[in-house]
């Protein structure tokens, strides 16, 4: 992170280049080659693949149909939180939110996923975390040229404070009890050393009722929001084979944005085809955001081409990991549920900032759509017009408006 920050330091780039459709006020996803596709339309495509996945999925139902349960799994995406948290209170006041069977999540998923593990008598906590704070409340900028050798541009430690309100011991106690009925809650974070995905059994952790227990899984919220190199890495201790070492873990979006954990699973099923507990039931799935990123011209400097080349991977990742959860729903027999901002709703380009008018705009959207009855789609991306691959031929290009975001 320090090398781009030195190139920054050192110059910029002058603009150069005659006028990009963005900076016209042209959606780069309404541009078509009508020669662009050739023999293409032959060739399979996401919704074919859609259509493969349902039938996979009903080939899947077992002779003896299992208790169908509700799983939820929330991505990361700072800020964008705001929209999921909304979708949640919303459901609650339509009185179908059901008690998740299990629950994960990542980043600012991690954070919702505990109140919503809760159920809705922390819908009024999950409403003022994601309307009312600020920046200042979650973190604060270092400053200086000192910041560039140290392991972080920023100071979470508001976040910590946040989560230390929050998860109070009653908290550890109602999740500990919730545990022992059978639910479960996972987070995820990405360990930084070893560079993989690891993921926590929260409810495990509270129900052991260790001293250290609470400071433990505030530790594991905190890590699992940490975006590296902007936040610090949250050291971790852990004993291995009875020497005493230390761990260091960041966002979990790092190595998986959003993931799904089954619940409780009966021992004489374990090692039996997932259809035969999980036929049948339900997979949620809430975005934190949208699920293409919103075309925004990009300045000819290192930073911004970096951060925006950043950002596209990251969409990338999420809708591949969309897409993974799809086909372990069909293989298991599950309805797949999906939910995102749609491509139309007027969003703010940065998960990082925290601005309360933005936040409460995008609780009121997944407000909206759950009371609407708008909210899921059973597809996963790409399997809509608009979230298709761009083929060109050449560079006669014409133009041709984008419908809403996919049927739902």
């Amino acid at each position: 992170m320090a090398l781009p920050l030195v190139f920054a330091l050192i110059g910029c780039q002058s603009p150069s280049g005659g006028p990009t459709p963005t900076s016209v006020g042209i959606p780069p996803a309404e541009l078509i080659d009508p020669n662009g596709y050739g023999d293409s339309p032959s060739l399979p495509v996401d919704r074919d693949m859609f259509r493969v996945g349902e039938r996979i999925r009903v080939a899947q139902r077992p002779a003896t149909l299992p208790t169908r349960k509700t799983c939820l799994a929330l991505s990361g995406g700072g800020a964008f939180g705001a929209y999921q948290a909304g979708l949640l209170v919303g459901w609650s006041e339509a009185g179908t939110r059901p008690a998740f069977d299990a629950v994960t999540g990542v980043s600012t998923g991690a954070l919702v996923a505990v109140l919503a593990f809760l159920g809705p008598d922390y819908d009024t906590e999950m409403r003022r975390v994601y309307t009312s704070l600020r920046t200042e409340d979650i973190y604060t900028r270092r400053r200086g040229v000192r910041t560039l050798w140290s392991d972080a541009l920023a100071d979470n430690a508001p976040l910590a404070r946040q989560i230390d309100r929050v998860f109070t011991p009653e908290t550890v106690a109602r999740l500990a009890s919730e545990h022992q009925k059978g639910r479960r809650l996972y987070i995820g974070t990405t360990d930084l050393e070893g560079r993989r995905p690891v993921v926590w059994d929260l409810g495990a952790i509270a129900a052991r009722g260790e001293p250290g227990s609470r400071e433990l899984i505030a530790k594991l919220l905190l890590a699992s929001a940490a975006i590296p190199a902007f936040f610090p890495p949250v050291e971790v201790p852990v004993d291995v084979d009875g020497q005493r070492l230390t761990e260091r873990h960041v966002d979990g979006g790092v190595t998986q944005n959003v993931f799904f954990r089954p619940p409780q699973v009966p021992r004489d099923l374990r090692l039996r085809p997932p259809a035969e507990f999980l036929y049948g039931s339900d997979m949620y799935v809430i975005v934190a955001g949208k699920l293409f990123a919103d075309a925004e011209v990009v300045q000819p400097r290192v930073l911004k081409v970096a951060a925006g080349s950043v950002s596209t991977l990251i969409y990338a990742e999420t809708r591949a990991e969309l897409t993974k959860l799809y086909m372990t729903a069909m293989i298991s027999g599950m309805n797949y549920h999906l939910a995102a901002i749609p491509a139309e709703f007027p969003a703010s380009s940065s998960s990082t900032e925290f601005n309360p008018s933005e936040m409460t705009r995008m609780f009121e959207e997944g407000r909206r759509q759950i009371l609407a009855g708008t909210a899921w789609r059973a597809s996963p991306p790409g399997t809509a017009d608009s979230e298709t691959m761009v083929q060109r031929a050449g560079t006669q290009l014409t133009r041709t408006p984008s419908a809403p975001s996919a049927e739902r």
